[in-house]
């Protein structure tokens, strides 16, 4: 199946040569861009003088043209009417959430409550310690449902009584970062419909940056749309590395109190002695908002980079159909791998309203865990590095969203607090604690993936089947010189008290193999003293990876 105006066959060949000889399966972070984008974008940039937009000059008035000309096409893009939606440039889909929480915080004079979903980004987590008035977490698609059919209010409990009004946000991701599954997009408009029967300011904030990334963003319909959508280009195109704040123009007047000022926001400052005063921008929204110079030269690559993936994909609904697709094989495959004793290889967190046949309940993202055929979990970590020996890239541990991880790993917050307390850190590489996992593996596709990726990610997944916790994981991988082959054995940290070996001719090659296993020090050192070591046969020595640093191993093995 191929929905794209050109055979996904001939853009991955003409246009994705870095990912010729690796697998790659992160594109929930980010993209790869393609080739052709980059070589437009040097055209560009050779062809023109772009000067700071915050100036007359010809080069100046270039720039500004390139900005809004960029503006309104990405407005469209999104099938946002530019009369009733405006687009703020900012650093990335965070900085646009930041944005949010401050004007509306200025807006409520410093009493602002936060209530957002649970399986949300931390980005969309850590807006509620700017939320004076109090924040809830929203555990449940069902607790979001009963509040805005039945319940709706900001709670009493969580404003003092004197307060004249009362001033809220609502935000949830159009699409869990962790496992793909996607939240209805309705809220934003039961939100308004119930707000404006009381007293109540409450606005909508949707997080679409993993989202967009494979699916269309449909702006079309204003009253229903959210308030404010954040996202980040470079998860559709690859580059440039830029994000935006779509803000329905009905309630941008909310983020036009916010303290800060900078660059060309205002059109007035005194710095008098007894006189201290600013007028802000009141023309288009986003000039009051748009802080110092805009990224203008990267605001100039969206146009190359929507004019590629124009030619490439077509639109975003192609996009949708080929990594749906993908993903429903991918996981039906993974679902199927059994150990000989019928027990599951794969443990995949999938929501349970969500369907890998229906984009509109599931984006093409699975998160899993491994287990043995005797039931022990296999560490991330170990499963990681082996892929990457293996020339996969995937992406693994709490993936920045904690509601999520908490929820379908069963983790309480006291069991949290304890992990936390015994040493578990973001990306320390312990897997698991108290017989749970830490985190998940993650794979996710986009726009040029192939089924040579599924092939790989499944093949290389089913030589988990019937692994013992007491066995060795055989895998065989290319080394960097390309020069041999380096059979690696996958330890499982916390688990196993033996030795593990690593056969390798001596050489850089022999580097390579030690830098690998090195990588997980620091988990075996949290495993409560449990010796680690690697085995180089060569030398007939035994190595203590918890004493040696990695200087000594290189010296060892030379």
């Amino acid at each position: 199946m191929n929905p794209y105006p050109v055979p996904i066959d001939r853009i991955r060949r003409k246009e994705y040569p870095s990912l010729n000889k690796t697998t790659y399966l992160d594109h929930a972070g980010s993209t790869p861009h393609p080739k052709s984008l980059m070589k437009d974008y040097q055209k560009l940039m050779n062809a023109h003088l772009f000067g700071n937009p915050h100036s007359q000059s010809p080069s100046s008035l270039q720039s500004t043209e390139v900005v809004e000309t960029a503006r309104l096409r990405m407005l469209h893009f999104f099938r946002a009417d530019p009369e009733h939606f405006d687009l703020v440039f900012v650093a990335n889909a965070t900085a646009a959430l930041k944005l949010v929480a401050e004007g509306v915080r200025g807006h409520a004079k410093s009493r602002l409550w936060y209530g957002y979903h649970a399986d949300s980004h931390t980005s969309l987590v850590g807006l509620r310690e700017l939320a004076s008035a109090g924040s809830r977490c929203f555990f449940t698609d069902t607790e979001v449902a009963t509040w805005l059919s039945e319940d709706f209010n900001i709670p009493s409990d969580e404003l003092t009584d004197d307060q004249a009004r009362k001033v809220g946000l609502f935000a949830y991701p159009a699409q869990s970062n962790m496992n793909g599954r996607r939240l209805p997009l309705d809220w934003p408009g039961k939100l308004r419909k119930c707000a404006s029967k009381g007293n109540t300011e409450l606005y909508s904030v949707l997080d679409a940056a993993a989202f967009v990334a494979t699916a269309q963003l449909d702006l079309s319909d204003h009253e229903n749309a959210p308030d404010f959508t954040a996202l980040s280009f470079y998860k559709i195109f690859g580059f440039p590395d830029l994000g935006a704040l779509i803000v329905r123009k009905g309630a941008g007047h909310v983020l036009l109190k916010r303290r800060y000022f900078g660059g060309g926001t205002v059109d007035m400052v005194i710095n008098g002695a007894d006189d201290v005063w600013h007028a802000t921008k009141q023309g288009a929204l986003h000039e009051a908002l748009e802080d110092g110079t805009p990224a203008f030269h990267s605001i100039a690559a969206l146009h190359c980079a929507l004019d590629v993936h124009t030619r490439l994909y077509g639109c975003m609904s192609n996009v949708s159909q080929n990594a749906g697709h993908l993903a429903a094989l991918l996981y039906t495959r993974m679902a199927s791998l059994l150990h000989s004793n019928g027990t599951p290889v794969c443990t995949i967190y999938k929501h349970s309203a969500s369907d890998y046949q229906d984009p509109r309940t599931q984006g093409p993202t699975i998160a899993f865990n491994l287990r043995t055929c005797r039931g022990a979990w296999i560490g991330k970590s170990d499963f990681e590095r082996l892929a990457t020996l293996n020339n996969i890239q995937l992406r693994t541990g709490g993936v920045c969203n904690p509601g999520g991880i908490a929820s379908y790993l069963d983790l309480s917050p006291k069991e949290m607090r304890e992990n936390y307390a015994e040493g578990l850190r973001c990306g320390n590489g312990i897997d698991e604690m108290n017989g749970k996992p830490t985190g998940i593996i993650r794979v996710s596709l986009g726009a040029p993936s192939h089924m040579q990726d599924v092939e790989a990610c499944v093949n290389f997944v089913a030589r988990f089947v019937d692994v013992d916790s007491n066995q060795d994981v055989q895998l065989d991988h290319p080394n960097p010189s390309g020069r041999h082959k380096v059979s690696s054995k996958c330890f499982f940290w916390g688990r196993r008290k033996e030795a593990t070996g690593v056969n390798t001719p001596r050489s850089r090659d022999a580097e390579y193999a030690v830098q690998i296993m090195t990588q997980n020090t620091q988990a075996a050192q949290a495993a409560k003293g449990e010796q680690s070591y690697l085995l180089v046969p060569e030398k007939e020595a035994v190595l203590d990876l918890m004493v040696l640093d990695k200087k000594s191993l290189k010296d060892a093995v030379q």
